[in-house]
């Protein structure tokens, strides 16, 4: 959008006619508003010019980049603008999640997923943003944060990056240890979320897993407690002669 001054010395004769014209009482107050609005717009069009290809250029950008935007980022992002209300103007999420790590005989392993077990050894977020140019070239403050299923803050980092026109991949630079984590007891849905300079910008959820030991933690204190269960069935059950099953099965047969 740029300003053409080669018409400012008509506008200005112009408004100086309206302004004689509304000021002198000649005109009913209502003709002098509709003179004035008039005026107005004549200002706006002759002096504001709109670059309509570069206009264009940037509606078709952002179309072909919601495109290409992953379930994941879509979620996220219909997530983030449902609580915060604002999209961050020349910013589209293309992809958000985790990346876990663990360990193996093969060395460590490094893996995308939405399921997490705290037997992993840590996890990382990272986002993928579509930058327009002009959002680009500049500092921008990118902000992590996880939330366990107890609504939790289990996981805050904040990093600086440069943002380039198009396409970036923003790992984060540390990560939340998984196993043997004391601070971590509850499984279940998880929440990621990611914000640009302060504007949330994707919210996503994932599922963490019980740890291997946890789960046979849980396995025994079942099996305990089926087995107390059976006890107390067998403890109430009153004790049956042989007379009194021996007659039981000769009227089972005679039926």
């Amino acid at each position: 959008m740029r300003i053409r001054r080669r018409h400012t010395a008509w506008l200005a004769i112009l408004g100086v006619i309206v302004a004689a014209v509304a000021l002198s009482g000649v005109a009913v107050p209502a003709v002098a508003l509709a003179l004035v609005a008039l005026y107005a717009v004549a200002l706006a069009a002759s002096l504001i010019e709109v670059d309509s290809r570069r206009l264009r250029d940037t509606v078709q950008t952002s179309s072909l980049s919601r495109m290409r935007m992953s379930p994941q980022a879509r979620e996220a992002a219909e997530r983030a603008r449902r609580r915060s209300g604002f999209t961050p103007a020349g910013l589209t999420l293309l992809d958000v999640g985790l990346i876990s790590l663990h360990s193996s005989s093969e060395g460590m392993l490094m893996r995308r997923s939405r399921s997490v077990s705290l037997d992993d050894n840590g996890v990382r977020p990272y986002i993928t943003l579509h930058v327009q140019p002009e959002t680009a070239d500049r500092n921008a403050l990118v902000r992590f944060e996880i939330l366990d299923s107890n609504g939790q803050m289990q996981f805050v980092h904040e990093m600086k990056c440069y943002l380039r026109d198009g396409e970036m991949n923003i790992l984060a630079d540390h990560h939340l240890p998984l196993a043997d984590n004391q601070r971590l007891s509850s499984a279940g849905d998880w929440d990621l979320r990611a914000f640009v300079d302060g504007a949330l910008i994707g919210v996503l959820s994932f599922t963490m897993s019980p740890s291997l030991e946890e789960r046979r933690r849980q396995f025994a204190r079942s099996q305990d407690e089926d087995f107390d269960r059976l006890r107390e069935i067998e403890t109430d059950d009153e004790p049956v002669s042989l007379e009194d099953l021996l007659r039981a099965k000769s009227r089972d047969q005679r039926r």
